[in-house]
């Protein structure tokens, strides 16, 4: 396993994001390799780490003042034994080839858990959407399409929204491939309703998290009834990570965007959170605002000089970081422990560097990885899928009652493969193993390819 890992170093150099999300998977499918010789003779942990496909392409675009931009475009094509390409698209500065190959490679084993048939991909742009304006933003988009086109489609590869990209982003990409290709496809998720998208989807990985939650909790005999939860990111995954934790009688205290958090003691309630949604999604403000209206909270500015985050330093019982990658810290994991905080839902990606997961497991914490906890968004990305293909819309009731049965089915299997090979109640390991089976044996049934 040493070897593998340091073969992925030395063909992919300074891929640090990368490397960490090969690493957490290839120390979780030991055991796995070891009583399955097979997979080491057919080189799976080769293969499976490398994507099948990338495409990096240049995507230039006029602003409002007509000065022109360049900005570049990526696709990971990562898997697809068991089905097309799935995952999203991400804008934002920070984007580069090792953040989307960590999440094409985490979407792998996501979407494996879901039970449905998806590959996995990840793709995006270091453009910005902040501050641009709707005709900023649309010239864009039509111009990465007019590229990204020609690699996909609604049986070869299916991109989403991520960071970023929100209804507005989905609408101008799907305008552009349409006018292109000339046809009416489920070629992307996260639609707008009028034109086929899918009830639930927008809520899907923030109440999938949270549903994924209420399951760790129900093996303890316990709820989310009266836990009082931070929860990181003010965009749509933590919105509706803090709108169910609310329904589920739980009190959200604390949210957060780039410039800083607020934490409010009394607990963010329906009301504030309606605020926090318009603020955000409608006039794009910062989180700070929230202060001027509710003058009981307090606000933190976000200090890069610290080596811990103080949002993950409050008296609280669940925590669900729901904002970016490595998020939380072995410092920061230490005081979650220290304030008593016994259970972790990761509603981003990789939240948790390898050094704060290490304090999780050693405290005996309920942690669920990113790979489970927010496997809710993709979920109802392939019911969506799904209606497109049937030209049907399901109503609300129904989605979300799929959505429920597929975390629970999740969290079952997170379980159940974790007591098969020798971990039991290690929800990282049971959700590495149980989607890394599923997709090499799919590679085993289809040759060296």
């Amino acid at each position: 396993m040493a070897d593998i890992l340091q073969l992925i170093k030395n063909r992919d150099p300074g891929e640090r994001e990368f490397h960490q999300a090969v690493y957490e998977v290839v120390e979780s499918v030991k055991p796995v390799l070891d009583r399955s010789p097979e997979y080491r003779k057919a080189a799976v942990m080769e293969r499976i780490t490398e994507p099948e496909r990338v495409l990096l392409f240049r995507v230039p675009w006029q602003d409002d003042q007509g000065q022109v931009h360049v900005n570049r475009g990526f696709r990971i094509e990562m898997n697809s034994a068991i089905g097309p390409y799935k995952g999203g698209l991400r804008f934002h500065p920070s984007v580069n080839l090792s953040i989307l190959k960590f999440l094409a490679f985490e979407q792998v084993f996501k979407n494996a858990l879901t039970t449905l048939a998806m590959g996995g991909g990840k793709g995006g742009s270091d453009f910005d959407p902040k501050g641009k304006s709707d005709a900023e933003v649309m010239r864009f988009c039509q111009s990465f399409m007019t590229e990204l086109a020609r690699h996909i489609g609604p049986n070869t590869d299916i991109p989403a929204g991520d960071i970023g990209v929100g209804a507005r982003e989905i609408g101008f990409l799907f305008g552009q491939y349409k006018r292109l290709r000339n046809e009416f496809t489920g070629v992307l998720t996260g639609k707008s309703l009028g034109w086929g998208g899918s009830l639930i989807r927008p809520e899907a990985t923030g109440y999938g998290s949270v549903y994924f939650a209420s399951e760790m909790l129900t093996t303890q005999n316990d709820s989310l009834e009266g836990k009082v939860c931070l929860v990181s990111g003010s965009g749509n995954v933590a919105q509706y990570t803090a709108e169910k934790i609310i329904e589920l009688g739980g009190k959200v205290v604390t949210m957060s965007d780039s410039s800083g958090y607020i934490y409010d003691g009394e607990g963010i309630d329906r009301g504030k959170l309606d605020f926090v949604m318009r603020l955000k999604n409608t006039r794009r403000g910062r989180i700070q605002e929230y202060i001027d209206k509710y003058s009981e909270a307090s606000y933190t500015e976000a200090d890069g000089t610290l080596d811990y985050n103080p949002l993950w330093d409050h008296k609280a019982d669940c925590a669900f970081p729901s904002a970016t990658q490595n998020e939380i810290n072995g410092k920061d994991a230490a005081n979650l422990v220290k304030n008593g905080v016994k259970l972790v839902c990761e509603g981003a990606n990789m939240p948790s560097t390898p050094e704060a997961i290490d304090v999780f497991l050693d405290n005996k914490l309920l942690y669920a990885p990113g790979k489970a906890s927010n496997a809710g968004g993709v979920a109802v990305s392939g019911l969506e899928m799904a209606q497109n293909s049937m030209r049907l819309s399901w109503p609300r009731e129904e989605v979300d009652d799929r959505l429920k049965i597929i975390m629970k089915s999740i969290h079952s299997t997170c379980l159940d493969a974790a007591a098969e090979y020798g971990h039991p109640g290690n929800y990282m390991m049971g959700a590495n193993i149980a989607g890394f089976v599923k997709v090499v044996n799919a590679m085993l049934d289809q040759g060296v390819v």
